[in-house]
């Protein structure tokens, strides 16, 4: 069941949403080279909870850390270590949640650290586009279908692969709610979108074939093909005025 939210729902979901940014872009101020994904980690979680909230995804389904690190191949679910250390040039991919006031805010970036490699480079600007291009359907009247085709047509017009096996969702006092969001799908096809709708649309991409398998810890998914892989996440409201990005900073 898809939970419409009011205006007093999205407001408390603003405030999660801005924590959750917040700490995204402290990750992306602690990338650097030769510091270990651990360390960021802590200073997410330090920051997190500094202002009243809860990392959305520590202990969730087990997991042990307050936010997702993954590294070049690695897509998504990585989990950060003291001895994962960052390297120069590495696309480091972080995905973060916060829990406040009974509702969530989840949102992911793609960093690269150090000095950039012109594939890292593509692919972040890639993944970026196609998170903007889909929300740009995110409107009252049309349908989940038209928001994944678009994902799907910018990621393929750039020559990467969306991975298929990995959705976004919607979100609000649950970190994953109905409605599932692919990033991909048909035109005019799927749920009807509506204002109060909160989603998390977060296209996922590889420079390989899409393919993806998740290791040994039961966590880190990585490309099948040892490809590079990105992630872009916001969580988004649809309201009278048009889309809110709950999460940007």
């Amino acid at each position: 069941m898809v939970y419409l939210k009011t205006k007093d729902q999205i407001e408390k979901m603003r405030k999660a949403g801005i924590i959750a940014g917040s700490a995204l872009m402290l990750a992306g101020e602690k990338i650097t080279v030769g510091v270990s994904t651990a360390t960021i980690d802590t200073a997410l979680r330090q920051y997190i909870e500094s202002k009243g909230a809860t990392p959305s995804f520590l202990g969730y389904g087990g997991f042990p850390a307050s936010c997702c690190i993954s590294i070049n191949d690695e897509v998504i679910h990585g989990i950060p270590s003291a001895n994962r250390i960052i390297e120069d040039g590495d696309v480091v991919k972080v995905d973060v949640g916060a829990y406040i006031g009974g509702y969530h805010g989840d949102c992911a970036n793609t960093f690269i650290a150090g000095t950039p490699t012109q594939a890292g480079l593509k692919i972040q600007q890639t993944v970026k586009e196609s998170f903007y291009a889909g929300i740009s359907k995110f409107s009252e009247g049309l349908r989940l279908g038209d928001i994944g085709a678009t994902i799907e047509a910018t990621v393929i017009s750039q020559g990467f692969s969306v991975v298929k096996q990995y959705i976004g969702h919607g979100i609000g006092k649950k970190l994953h709610e109905a409605p599932e969001v692919p990033n991909f799908g048909t035109a005019g096809r799927g749920s009807r979108l509506a204002v109060g709708m909160t989603l998390a649309i977060e296209p996922m991409i590889t420079a390989g074939s899409g393919e993806v398998k998740v290791l040994k810890d039961d966590w880190t998914v990585v490309t099948v093909d040892g490809s590079l892989a990105a992630h872009y996440e916001h969580t988004v409201a649809l309201t009278e005025n048009g889309v809110e990005i709950l999460t940007k900073i």
